[in-house]
């Protein structure tokens, strides 16, 4: 078995779509970063990334190639799947915890789900994604950012 955390935030912005677990959020604000700044995923391919020894998405996707500027989240985690599966290691389970004051989030976070697991060929039962506030405190408290944890077992093929 391989354990691996990731760690993401990105700062909140005017003029931007907000995605989170490839899902358009409505929201004033959108997340400033070189891709879609999908918070949530970023922090999935770390949490991958990290258990297979394999680095951070910086080092796979650096923000410096243009080839993903604007690309969608969910095409980068797909890659680290198929790295995982390269290296014969399947998902076990996947926990993930959202930090944003705003907006609420709860009703998103099914779909949220399915799109993960379908991005893992896994089902929605393997994962699990919370979303809190930090009562008012921090950066997210203050509406400036949304960060995202993320924990991961991967299993032997």
């Amino acid at each position: 078995m391989r354990i691996g955390h990731g760690y993401d935030v990105h700062q909140l912005v005017e003029g931007r779509k907000l995605i989170l677990g490839g899902i358009e959020i409505e929201h004033s604000k959108g997340l400033l970063g070189h891709s879609d700044a999908d918070v949530l995923l970023h922090a999935v391919c770390d949490a991958v990334l990290g258990a297979l020894g394999l680095g951070d998405i910086g080092k796979h996707f650096p923000d410096t190639d243009t080839a993903y500027a604007g690309v969608d989240s969910r095409k980068l985690l797909r890659h680290v799947v198929t790295l995982m599966a390269q290296r014969n290691y399947s998902l076990g389970n996947l926990d993930v915890t959202i930090a944003a004051q705003k907006p609420r989030l709860s009703s998103y976070l099914a779909s949220m789900k399915d799109n993960i697991a379908a991005d893992f060929n896994g089902q929605s039962n393997q994962i699990n994604i919370k979303a809190t506030t930090t009562e008012k405190l921090g950066f997210v408290g203050r509406e400036e950012g949304i960060e995202a944890h993320a924990v991961v077992l991967l299993m032997p093929i």
